[in-house]
């Protein structure tokens, strides 16, 4: 009896009987190497600079911004004035207050779909690039551990919305001087709204936002409103790879503009 196609490619890879005895590895003449390239760089470059952050555990917070690498921020070590939500973790926290919570974040953008796929590509190889044949002798997809934790993306999608409300109520905070007063705009203040509302885009895009609102409908003419919504979020879901780029690179620069202005290489702008 012969082995249905999808075994016997889980069983042996890009070596499974019947596959064409190809040589070459590609017979692509573009420059198909370039993107993983350039993902592997943008992915490494935030690696190395969010570890440096997170376990820095300094400069993250200047009246009245606070960087998302910390927020919420609820060990007693926290900067004071920068525990929006308490400090329900007591003192026995000796690390970065960041170690705490960045694990949800990341375990979100770590199963996110069009990460997997990124990643896949330029660490794994896994295959590195469209009608190029990747370097492994067998493929197990997404059956084994640790790569069956993907299917937790569902969860985590959920807490990330939480943290988007939590990002959006640091940008609030924001619109508050060093004195406390309410309803004065900074730089820092835009650039917080900015990174939120991309966060918000990233998370909205999210296929999972997609089969949440319109999934395991059979009648979408019986839920016209749920339609409607779908409708949206498919708009939204084509661009989710950006999305999840700018995003990305709105926490870092977000990060990076509390920092220089903690630690003084720059100043918070009001415009009024």
């Amino acid at each position: 009896m012969a082995i249905p196609l999808l075994h016997r490619s889980l069983r042996d890879g890009v070596e499974a009987p019947g596959r064409a005895p190809i040589s070459a590895r590609t017979f692509r003449t573009d420059r198909w190497w370039l993107a993983p390239v350039l993902t592997f760089t943008g992915l490494a470059l935030f690696i190395v600079y969010a570890t440096f952050r997170a376990f820095e555990g300094r400069y993250y917070f200047v009246e009245p911004l606070l960087s998302p690498f910390y927020s919420p921020c609820l060990a007693v070590s926290c900067v004071p004035g920068s525990a929006h939500l308490g400090t329900p973790i007591g003192a026995w926290w000796v690390l970065s207050p960041a170690l705490l919570i960045l694990v949800f974040p990341l375990g979100f953008r770590l199963t996110c779909y069009y990460y997997r796929k990124a990643y896949y590509r330029a660490f794994w190889l896994s295959p590195p690039a469209c009608a190029v044949a990747e370097p492994h002798a067998k493929y197990s997809g997404e059956t084994r551990f640790p790569l069956i934790m993907q299917n937790s993306h569902r969860v985590f999608w959920y807490i990330g919305l939480v943290f988007n409300v939590l990002l959006t109520y640091d940008a609030v905070v924001s619109l508050k001087n060093a004195e406390g007063e309410w309803g004065h705009l900074s730089l820092g203040s835009i650039v917080l709204a900015t990174m939120a509302g991309l966060l918000w885009l990233y998370s909205l895009s999210c296929h999972t936002c997609r089969h949440v609102v319109g999934g395991r409908l059979k009648h979408f003419s019986r839920h016209p409103v749920r339609y409607r919504m779908w409708t949206w979020v498919s708009r939204l879901n084509g661009q989710h790879m950006a999305y999840a780029w700018w995003s990305l690179l709105g926490v870092v620069v977000a990060d990076l503009y509390v920092r220089s202005v903690a630690v003084g290489w720059i100043s918070n702008p009001y415009l009024f």
